[in-house]
């Protein structure tokens, strides 16, 4: 049972709300259409229900409000607008880390491309899937966690026939399991068609909320529809019969051989054709708004008709006209709850929200090797790493350790820790620019675990990206120029935890920044802002001799800790403390402490209301 009470959008400028206190309901077992015309804030509303804007009103799914069910993903399942997801992206990779974001088995994925009928598109890529095949790929995403409700936004705009017909008996076929359907339309034919229930809206209100029958009969025009080769003959025969019966009747030639009858039946027509030698190929009544209007109503095919030869044989059914069930060819609908599960009769007792991946570091490790954009910055950044490497090496006067990071000192950072970067600006951006990992919220929340996901992940992608290059860079210079730049160091450790921590540092601040400001762009800002701007402030402020000294640091921190590590250990400590203490290092800790309290303070600002 859906409940939407009383949803008002926020007005902007002084305009009028694009939803105004808007109240009804989509009961489970059947289909509800909400039918309006375009602009008319149908998608508005829809939003509103999922709580993604900001506005009035509250919108119940089996008694409780969105925000205040543990697994929205397993209880509502939503298509709005495009299918979401990395266009380089395979189906079945897409489908696989949604699984680990719902919390659901992977074999979860195959089993819904079986039931949606792509099953042999598992590897396309999605950029290169046809309208229908994304329909059908977004439909299985909403499927995925075997959800009560279906909340759709126009998904049969613009597929043929044959895709409308199935995407109908699919949503037909969830609704007799007991699930709530409710679904957008601009055409009253397909929502008289499909749906129980219609919801008219216009400018935002409310205008009927009735049965399917009640809808087609008070508020859509009926006509006879006539297909003809000779339209035009036709027409002057059935006004003639008219105003000698003095009938009122209304003929529209619709196209070359269409013909649409206000006023009479199909047996009248049919019988004047065959009075006049007029072949008439198809009859059928239809109730729809009218010619002009942009929808046409339920079609129902006359039980005879006759044409001018006198055949007397059952009538084709009419353009659009819904195929009998054994021919609708309706798929295979998914597990779906019992007609006693839907029942929203018992209130269940409040119960914390749960946002964001249920598996984050499972979902964030499909998410990186679904896509060629790690493998790319890699190879990218190691050929960069090495041909900067010879450079510098031919030039001389470089330093070892600048050599093999191949980082001139007119580059604020290496390439190694520009692709750890970029690597971690891209964590977070893919969520806000394809917002499908948790679609009934439109992007992800602030959760602890999935931002501790990426970290790791990110961390792990750069220390493998600084092994790759120094490896490649040690290698190009030992095939070039011999052994010459390169001497085996006396203290490898400092260097060694230096680079890590710069690379690691510089990953996490793309991740942080990407998340903060919601763009990619802004993250890889943010890592080239530490050297650029940060470190110069830094410098400033640690410049000149200090009063006091830290000697004896290391040892005092063992001192304090719970465990108590030997004194062998020291160096490292050491090592770690020296890192932190160059400008660099100081610079990416004090970045990365503004970064953390602002993706905190950004959580905490939007989260959702209880």
């Amino acid at each position: 049972m859906i409940q939407a009470i009383g949803l008002t959008s926020t007005p902007r400028r002084d305009l009028p709300p694009l939803v105004d206190d808007l109240s009804f309901e989509a009961r489970p077992g059947a289909v509800t259409a909400l039918l309006g015309e375009p602009g008319s804030g149908k998608t508005t509303a829809l939003r509103l229900m999922l709580e993604l804007e900001p506005g009035r009103g509250v919108t119940y799914f089996r008694g409780r409000p969105l925000h205040r069910i543990p697994h929205p993903g397993r209880e509502v399942g939503v298509l709005l607008g495009d299918v979401p997801g990395h266009p380089s992206r395979t189906v079945r990779s897409q489908l696989r880390m949604l699984c680990a974001a719902a919390g659901v088995p992977a074999s979860r994925a195959d089993t819904m491309l079986e039931v949606v009928g792509i099953a042999g598109l598992r590897d396309q890529r999605l950029g290169s899937l046809s309208l229908g095949m994304e329909r059908r790929v977004g439909l299985a995403a909403a499927l995925l966690a075997d959800p009560c409700t279906l909340l759709l936004d126009e998904p049969a705009a613009g597929l043929p026939p044959r895709e409308r017909g199935w995407l109908h008996g699919l949503l037909r076929g969830h609704a007799s399991l007991g699930g709530a359907v409710l679904f957008t339309t601009d055409d009253a034919k397909e929502a008289v068609r499909v749906a129980d229930r219609v919801v008219s809206i216009e400018a935002g209100r409310l205008v009927a909320d009735q049965d399917a029958a009640e809808f087609a009969r008070t508020r859509l025009r009926p006509r006879v529809a006539v297909r003809t080769p000779h339209a035009a003959r036709l027409a002057d025969v059935l006004g003639r019969e008219a105003r000698d019966a003095q009938r009122a009747v209304e003929i529209v030639e619709e196209s070359g051989s269409r013909l649409s009858v206000y006023g009479s039946t199909c047996a009248e027509v049919g019988e004047a054709a065959f009075r006049n030698g007029v072949l008439v190929h198809q009859l059928a009544d239809e109730t729809g708004p009218g010619a002009g209007h942009g929808a046409t109503g339920r079609a129902v095919p006359c039980a005879r008709t006759e044409s001018a030869a006198g055949s007397d044989r059952p009538a084709a059914p009419a353009d659009g006209a819904p195929a009998p069930a054994a021919e609708a060819g309706e798929p295979p609908v998914p597990g779906g709850r019992r007609p006693a599960e839907a029942d929203s009769g018992r209130m269940p007792s409040p119960v914390r929200r749960v946002g964001g991946p249920l598996r984050p570091l499972r979902y964030e490790m499909r998410r990186v090797s679904s896509t060629a954009a790690p493998a790319l910055t890699a190879a990218v950044v190691v050929a960069v790493s090495a041909i900067s490497s010879l450079v510098l090496a031919r030039a001389g006067h470089t330093p070892q350790n600048r050599l093999l990071a191949a980082w001139p000192e007119l580059l604020p950072l290496p390439p190694a820790a520009l692709g750890a970067g970029l690597l971690g600006a891209l964590a977070f951006g893919e969520e806000y620019r394809y917002p499908a990992l948790a679609a009934d919220r439109g992007t992800v929340p602030r959760r602890l675990g999935l931002l501790a996901a990426k970290l790791a992940v990110g961390a792990g992608l750069a220390l493998l990206l600084g092994v790759l290059a120094v490896a490649a860079d040690a290698a190009a210079l030992r095939l070039v120029f011999g052994s010459g730049p390169l001497r085996t160091p006396a203290e490898w450790v400092s260097p060694a935890v230096s680079w890590a921590g710069l690379l690691i540092g510089c990953s996490w601040a793309g991740v942080l920044a990407s998340g903060v400001f919601r763009s990619a762009t802004a993250g890889l800002a943010a890592v080239l802002a530490v050297p650029v701007m940060v470190v110069p402030l830094v410098r400033k402020a640690l410049d000149g001799p200090s009063a006091y000294p830290v000697t004896g640091l290391a040892a005092r921190l063992r001192g304090l800790a719970w465990a108590q590590w030997p004194p062998e250990a020291d160096h490292l400590v050491l090592g770690a403390l020296r890192v932190m203490a160059q400008p660099v290092g100081t610079a990416l800790v004090l970045s990365l402490m503004v970064l953390l309290c602002a993706y905190g303070f950004t959580g905490l600002r939007g989260r959702v209301r209880w």
